[in-house]
């Protein structure tokens, strides 16, 4: 089917990764040793280490790619090492699927759409967090936006089983707070970017959002 992405004509083959909820996101299993993610991704570059949560410094992600200064993938990692969560960017990243449905680099409507079919046969139950951003806790999963050279696009965001509980809340849920920043798929107190212009967050001093 069409994948309603925004993809430019230069932009290489990235690999399909297949999402088996709360177990897996391609060669990639929650659970994992930083060591161990390396090991599955022989062909990608680490491009940066850095503070994923500003209020648990050991809640740490890689920035990893498939080539140099293209981020592809971000894997995080809770205090014990174990991979935790993992996000697809949504222009160089991998079209992630699930039960055949591709989540990165759509065009948000699509997609939204999409998924809400999924939820109307009652198989899953679909969730919005108080940004309005859409998920499935169900399946540990939380559907963010992305600025592309394509436009807006899709950026899914997965957890672990352990992590899946309130997936969707970006305030009470387990995926890193710098993966809640910038763009949100529905305009929160009026902004469409997080967080919004004129507010004061209370992150710590030291702490500054690493992309």
């Amino acid at each position: 089917m069409g994948s309603g992405a925004g993809e430019t004509t230069e932009e290489p083959v990235r690999p399909v990764w297949v999402l088996t909820p709360l177990e897996s996101v391609g060669p990639l299993r929650f659970g994992m040793s930083a060591d161990e993610v390396r090991a599955a991704l022989p062909e990608v570059v680490e491009l940066s280490r850095f503070s994923a949560e500003p209020f648990y410094p050991e809640i740490y992600g890689l920035q990893l790619g498939f080539h140099p200064g293209a981020p592809a993938v971000y894997a995080y990692f809770e205090g014990t090492g174990r991979l935790f969560c993992v996000a697809a960017d949504a222009a160089h990243g991998p079209r992630v699927t699930l039960e055949g449905l591709e989540l990165t680099g759509r065009v948000p409507a699509v997609l939204e759409e999409t998924v809400l079919d999924l939820h109307s046969s009652g198989a899953r139950r679909v969730s919005y967090g108080p940004r309005g951003n859409p998920g499935i806790n169900d399946i540990g999963m939380v559907l963010r936006i992305q600025d592309t050279a394509g436009g807006v696009l899709t950026r899914p965001v997965l957890v672990g089983r352990e992590w899946a509980d309130r997936c969707t809340d970006d305030w009470e849920g387990s995926v890193p707070e710098c993966e809640w920043l910038g763009r949100q798929w529905h305009v929160f107190e009026g902004s469409d970017v997080w967080p919004r212009p004129g507010y004061a967050t209370n992150w710590p001093p030291g702490w500054t959002p690493p992309f």
